[in-house]
């Protein structure tokens, strides 16, 4: 199944950011660059270093150019993780190039990467509410509420993976097909964004 081989990935990419838990460490992929755990361990990356970014910029006091500096580094991060889900489909379509759908076969909602987009932020969330939930310098109620909260982030997970395995079998076997759409992102783009193409003139 494949959540059971991207679930773990995410969590060892989680983990390795957190040994210095700074936002400006390079990347170090375990994983051969012919394997698929290399594409989810550096798309988890970006969204773990994404995910400081937006508790840094959150900061009351934090200055204004530090802040836009961060807003522009959140903007160029979000093109990334858009970019890296449109590879890991390109793999789904590669793997299954060569499956004829079913006359009565129909087509998803989300593609496969962006439900595996989902299951990556499920983990980061998941490593963040079980520290709040054991932080020792917190009220008995924090870490009970967090607890809560955290059991049901555990569920989500299972459901999450469960859906996930379960459209993979369906364009598998034909009952489900891929088709995706390039996000086609405007507000990076210096020819669609409006602000950015009247500066050129």
């Amino acid at each position: 199944m494949f959540s059971s081989i991207a679930f773990p990935v995410f969590e060892q990419s989680i983990k390795d950011y957190h040994q210095y838990d700074d936002i400006a460490q390079p990347i170090n992929n375990p994983f051969r660059k012919d394997k698929i755990e290399h594409l989810l361990y550096a798309k988890n990356w970006v969204d773990t270093v994404q995910w400081h970014y937006e508790d840094i910029v959150r900061d009351p006091n934090i200055d204004p150019v530090a802040a836009l500096d961060l807003k522009r580094k959140i903007d160029a991060s979000n093109q990334v993780r858009t970019d890296m889900v449109e590879y890991i489909d390109s793999y789904f379509l590669e793997q299954y190039k060569e499956i004829q759908p079913k006359a009565e076969a129909k087509i998803n909602s989300e593609s496969p990467a962006w439900a595996i987009d989902r299951l990556s932020i499920l983990a980061l969330k998941i490593y963040h509410m079980a520290e709040e939930a054991t932080r020792e310098d917190a009220s008995p109620e924090h870490r009970a509420k967090c607890q809560e909260k955290l059991n049901v982030l555990l569920e989500q997970k299972k459901d999450l993976s469960t859906a996930i395995d379960d459209l993979l079998a369906d364009i598998e076997s034909g009952n489900k097909y891929m088709k995706v759409y390039k996000q086609m992102k405007m507000y990076n783009d210096e020819e669609l964004n409006p602000v950015l193409y009247q500066t050129k003139k």
